[in-house]
């Protein structure tokens, strides 16, 4: 799997010469994998699955495309791995957050923390999974479907109530479809604010920022969940 930046940097193997005469450094293949991972993604996010192409990638990333096909056989193959790491950051970041809390209400608060924090650290990674250019398409509809599900299943043990297996699996869903709305929410209401933007002296803001989901919608779903009861 590999691991997710949130920068983008053009490169320069197999670009052709650099603007200027100055040696450039080859990147590693392991840097140079990650390089056009955090590329594709900036791309994904932005414009849609459909809407890029390996040309674009490459192009970003000031490499050629056969270069590119060297570190991913396809686009569809990019953007599945893509979702994969996503998916596998979200459901550490929640364990993470989770793990720390001393009762059941400050274990659902952590825990919309930490899902939230990743949000705003990560901004792309969320418009990839839940962006309005969703891709028109089976597989890769079916994939982002299977993103959900493991979210929920990790969510699942976490509500203890004495439930039965499937009465809990459906509170998981449930609660991961809060985060879902109130993550659409938050990137359609952002996403033309230039204030946004990650800058030197934000990181205090941002983190109360997602503090502050992670109360609201805390709240909401204590409020449920502890009247819950057996049917």
């Amino acid at each position: 799997m590999t691991p997710m930046s949130t920068t983008a940097t053009a490169g320069q193997d197999g670009a052709g010469p650099p603007d200027d005469a100055r040696p450039t450094r080859r990147l590693t293949a392991d840097a140079r994998r990650r390089q056009l991972f955090d590329v594709a993604l900036s791309l994904f996010a932005e414009h849609g699955y459909s809407a890029t192409t390996m040309d674009d990638i490459a192009e970003l990333a000031g490499v050629t495309k056969p270069l590119v096909y060297q570190h991913f056989e396809s686009k569809r193959a990019l953007y599945l791995e893509l979702l994969d790491v996503v998916s596998h950051e979200l459901i550490d970041r929640i364990v993470q957050s989770t793990a720390a809390a001393e009762g059941p209400r400050q274990q659902v608060e952590f825990g919309f923390a930490g899902y939230f924090q990743l949000m705003i650290d990560n901004e792309l990674a969320f418009r990839l999974l839940y962006g309005r250019d969703a891709p028109d398409d089976a597989e890769l509809g079916a994939a982002l479907h299977r993103v959900e599900e493991t979210i929920a299943e990790a969510i699942d043990p976490l509500i203890d109530a004495g439930l039965d297996p499937e009465h809990r699996l459906l509170l998981a869903h449930a609660v991961v479809g809060m985060a879902e709305g109130a993550s659409r929410h938050w990137l359609d209401s952002h996403r033309d604010d230039p204030s946004d933007a990650a800058a030197p002296g934000q990181g205090v803001d941002r983190a109360a920022e997602a503090a502050r989901l992670a109360a609201q919608l805390a709240d909401f779903a204590w409020a449920g969940l502890r009247q819950v009861h057996r049917i």
